[in-house]
């Protein structure tokens, strides 16, 4: 008999689409916009409330303080003026979260800061700083083999390694840029087989078709695609055919 496999997959949420109600019956986590790039105090308690009536574990989605750009642009900016930004954001996510009964549960940089922490030891090294007050209590979502893992695991924190379900990589595993036709992944027969082969084959197909080791906890699914829904849907029919299941 095949062994149960259990995952969690999270979404990127509270960036006004709106469609977080149909999206919670098929994750177990997520990752809630706090005001960087998007989101405010109404969109979060909504959504905060939604996550609890769903028994979804709640993280913190902190930003370059971008919203022009949606965070998905790197930004020079002051050392001090970061960390107090992103502190700002987690602070006021974890008083609705106080308000509401409910603890934070994981931190995840979003776009550009994501991927710049990923490969900058400095940036990596103040996004941590940033973030040293949860460090015993909070996971961090990292992607795998980036200088930010490394960092964070020698400081102590403990993480997650995250995969995309729905995004192409480069042979580096490094994300395809947003600018190019072939970043995203919107076929759900396409993400299924791209979370199936991480899940059970620990590696990756990347953009030029080679094949990339990689290990990932969680698997994320971007709210903003324009096919979460269908893509979400698909995946919990057809995962637990694989025996691979949601980590509730």
């Amino acid at each position: 008999m095949t062994d149960k496999l259990y995952i969690d997959i999270n979404c990127d949420v509270g960036e006004g689409i709106g469609n977080e109600h149909a999206l919670f019956p098929h994750i177990s986590s997520c990752n809630i916009a706090c005001g960087g790039h998007a989101g405010d105090n109404t969109s979060m308690t909504e959504i905060v409330d939604l996550a609890k009536k769903y028994g979804i574990k709640v993280g913190a989605h902190p930003s370059y303080p971008d919203r022009e750009n949606f965070g998905r642009k790197s930004m020079q900016i002051e050392k001090s003026h970061l960390i107090d930004s992103i502190r700002k954001q987690i602070r006021e996510l974890e008083r609705i979260l106080n308000t509401a009964g409910m603890e934070l549960h994981h931190i995840k940089a979003h776009g550009a800061l994501y991927n710049d922490i990923a490969r900058d030891l400095e940036l990596s090294k103040l996004y941590l700083e940033s973030i040293s007050k949860y460090k015993d209590v909070v996971l961090l979502y990292l992607p795998f083999n980036s200088v930010i893992e490394e960092e964070a695991r020698k400081q102590g924190y403990k993480i997650r390694l995250e995969a995309f379900g729905d995004r192409n990589y480069n042979e580096d595993l490094s994300l395809v840029s947003r600018d190019l036709p072939n970043a995203l992944i919107e076929g759900p027969k396409q993400v299924l087989d791209h979370i199936i082969s991480m899940v059970l084959n620990k590696e990756v197909n990347t953009i030029n078709g080679v094949k990339r080791p990689i290990k990932a906890d969680t698997y994320c699914i971007h709210g903003d695609t324009v096919t979460a829904l269908q893509i979400l849907m698909y995946l919990s029919d057809e995962l637990p055919k694989q025996h691979i299941f949601l980590k509730k």
